[in-house]
């Protein structure tokens, strides 16, 4: 499979695309979209200064034809740094059940301008 082959010419860790300024505007797209040989990151500006970073991997399963699932927290949090977003608090949502959207084996970050009050923060030393 063509995917796979592309595949290993990827880092183990991300790196940036190339995304031509004109293609956001005029078709929606990523503003800025990072891969490697495991993970695609693709950023979404949204509105009120928070981005939202859409998680896949970059393998399919041949009998769904479908990205393959098993995105783990850790990394999630790894892929939030290698993007650049290490220092902020980021959040994935789970909407009522009227609302779910379940299309293909995507997750999605929330990274937010400003902390959340309630989150956990280690103790000063």
């Amino acid at each position: 499979m063509q995917l796979e082959a592309e595949n290993g010419r990827y880092p183990a860790t991300l790196v940036e695309l190339a995304i031509h300024p004109r293609e956001i505007v005029i078709t929606g797209r990523p503003s800025r979209a990072w891969r490697s040989r495991e993970f695609l990151v693709q950023q979404f500006d949204e509105t009120g200064g928070v981005i939202r970073l859409s998680v896949n991997r970059t393998h399919v399963d041949p009998s769904t034809m479908r990205w393959l699932d098993g995105i783990t927290w850790d990394d999630l949090q790894r892929l939030k740094s290698e993007a650049g977003f290490g220092g902020r608090e980021a959040v994935e949502v789970f909407p009522p059940d009227g609302n779910v959207v379940d299309v293909a084996n995507i997750r999605h970050l929330w990274v937010l301008p400003e902390r959340l009050p309630f989150s956990w923060r280690r103790a000063p030393a």
